[in-house]
């Protein structure tokens, strides 16, 4: 089992100025806000999920019935319901998905916009792919994935 990583204040500090920079408009105390809230979740989900690392390993163990969650999707819609219950009034949050239907290679994050903004614009924000320790960047810097806007993927 993977125990949860302790987040430093600077990776706090980091993606708080990340999120700061969707819009000149979002006041610095939402975005620090944000990132407490989006690490302390991804903590807290690390713990929920009894992670093991690697993520391709963890998914096995749901897979057989070892363990009951901690596929990608998990991890995205509950992050996704925690902040949209949080009701920040200037970010917008969207499910996306890379590899969409290919069994072994679909991946569902999530990413965090301003306010009216454009997905392709936003934050990929996924603590899968390193086993709890959430990854962060521009969409359009994750070289990793080709992500893809899933409006209509819901979230169970």
């Amino acid at each position: 089992m993977v125990t949860a990583p302790l987040v430093s204040e600077t990776k706090i500090a980091e993606l708080s100025l990340l999120l700061q920079s969707l819009d000149s408009t979002i006041p610095q105390s939402e975005a620090m806000q944000l990132s407490k809230d989006i690490f302390h979740k991804t903590e807290q989900l690390t713990e929920e999920f009894e992670l093991t690392s690697p993520p391709v390993f963890h998914n096995f163990l749901v897979t057989v019935g070892v363990r009951e969650k901690g596929l990608c999707y998990h991890w995205s819609d509950a992050l996704y319901a925690y902040l949209i219950e949080k009701k920040y009034t200037s970010f917008e949050f969207h499910l996306v998905g890379a590899n969409i239907g290919e069994y072994f290679y679909e991946h569902n994050a999530l990413v965090v916009v301003a306010k009216g903004g454009k997905v392709e614009e936003g934050i990929i924000l996924d603590p899968w792919r390193n086993s709890g320790k959430l990854y962060f960047s521009k969409l359009k810097n994750d070289s990793e994935y080709r992500w893809i806007h899933r409006p209509k993927r819901g979230c169970h």
